[in-house]
């Protein structure tokens, strides 16, 4: 099969109703975002970033994947589809998609602050009581502003053997994950799914962009995929 990576944003999940990351004020749930997306954040009030990301979690619950989640996970009868998303949220996963790696963490996980390698499952509440065997505070399992992307070199290994690249629901403005459609081969089929798309995809060769909604632009690239693919057999 070809390989298909898709680079996801918070467009794909704001039609599921999980706000997008900023609102234009530049504030995230009325919050300044140092205050909930960094380290220093966390250090100087621990008890407000829990409180933030456990609503997050609570809110991830009561919301389903849409129509663009589900048209990604049929494309995986006809294409290696790879997902790579600057989303915390499972809805890729719940929608079915097999291989999904999350750039900026997950919601529904939780890490010790003090041992970068002990991370684990987690649905419920974090409060200030939980701790990881070494006795460190537990966290949100994401990657906050200031942090280290772990996952950046898995990201860069797929796009550099991709066929086909898809970026669907983001403004290609958050570095580093912006910079990922860089390593994709000149040669593959790039396709940007916005309702705004950015400017910047004027200067990407092979680019194909659709000004839609993410689950209508995939109900438009859908069929251009499978003839693309019927095409070049």
């Amino acid at each position: 099969m070809k390989k298909l990576v898709v680079l996801s944003g918070a467009g794909i999940s704001a039609e599921s109703g999980i706000k997008t990351f900023r609102d234009s004020d530049g504030l995230w749930e009325g919050h300044d975002i140092t205050e909930v997306a960094t380290p220093e954040g966390f250090a100087r009030n621990p008890q407000l970033v829990l409180d933030f990301y456990n609503l997050r979690r609570k809110q991830l619950q009561e919301v389903q994947p849409n129509t663009a989640h589900h048209i990604l996970k049929k494309l995986e009868e006809n294409f290696d589809v790879v997902i790579i998303t600057q989303n915390v949220d499972d809805l890729h996963e719940r929608s079915g998609s097999s291989k999904v790696i999350h750039l900026h963490g997950e919601l529904l996980k939780a890490k010790s602050s003090g041992n970068e390698s002990y991370e684990v499952e987690w649905s419920s509440d974090i409060t200030l009581q939980h701790t990881c065997p070494d006795n460190h505070q537990m966290r949100p399992a994401i990657v906050w502003f200031g942090e280290a992307v772990p996952k950046i070199e898995n990201a860069i290994t797929e796009l550099k053997n991709a066929d086909y690249v898809l970026v669907i629901g983001t403004s290609l403005q958050v570095y580093p994950a912006a910079g990922l459609i860089d390593y994709a081969p000149d040669h593959a089929t790039k396709f940007y799914i916005d309702k705004n798309p950015s400017k910047e995809a004027v200067h990407f060769k092979n680019l194909s962009v659709i000004a839609k909604s993410a689950s209508e632009g995939l109900r438009i690239l859908y069929p251009i995929l499978l003839s693309e693919k019927d095409n070049t057999k």
